[in-house]
């Protein structure tokens, strides 16, 4: 039955609900602060459908995936490398992606925040965030004038723009939905 599990639970429609998640994927991106549905994965739990889907759009076996806490399980390490391919991180400084609850991927310094030669050798957080926390006021590139969205805490995020074009980027996943917040907005307390 487990072994059943990890062959399952891909996309369904393999090319048109690659299409619509990477769509969701780069316009979270682009748009930070907004949600997008990003639907089609049926992952195990406690995985959501968006973060399942953002894996099997970006991670592949050139980007090691590191998982946290309730997310790293036989079952889930079966589902993503049997879906994407990827190699599994064992160190937090490896990972391309990591996933997990906000908790579980304390403290940010573990991951990769690129160098001055190459910045884009940085991690990208797939966080777990049922929409709760402190508001925050973002802007910057993708926003018109601002976005509030709720975050799990406001001075991470604040640090971590202060250091661009090093950084981290981060989605956060609810259900079925996904927001963004790349490593180039700024963010402020309301």
């Amino acid at each position: 039955m487990r072994d059943a599990m990890i062959f399952e639970g891909g996309f369904s429609d393999v090319s048109r609900d690659s299409a619509r998640a990477f769509r969701s994927a780069m316009n979270a991106m682009a748009h930070p602060g907004r949600k997008f549905d990003l639907t089609g994965a049926k992952p195990p739990a406690p995985l959501s459908e968006a973060a399942a889907g953002l894996l099997l759009v970006l991670a592949d076996a050139n980007t090691p995936v590191f998982l946290t806490g309730e997310h790293d399980t036989d079952l889930i390490r079966g589902w993503i490398t049997f879906h994407t391919g990827t190699a599994l991180a064992t160190t937090p400084d490896q990972a391309s992606f990591a996933l997990g609850t906000w908790d579980a991927l304390l403290p940010l310094r573990q991951w990769p925040a690129g160098s001055a030669e190459y910045p884009d050798r940085s991690a990208t957080l797939i966080i777990e965030h049922p929409g709760e926390g402190e508001t925050a006021r973002l802007s910057g590139p993708g926003i018109q004038t601002h976005q509030d969205c709720a975050l799990p805490a406001i001075t991470p995020f604040r640090d971590n723009a202060a250091q661009f074009p090093l950084g981290l980027d981060f989605y956060f996943c609810q259900g079925s939905t996904v927001r963004a917040l790349p490593r180039s907005t700024k963010v402020e307390a309301i």
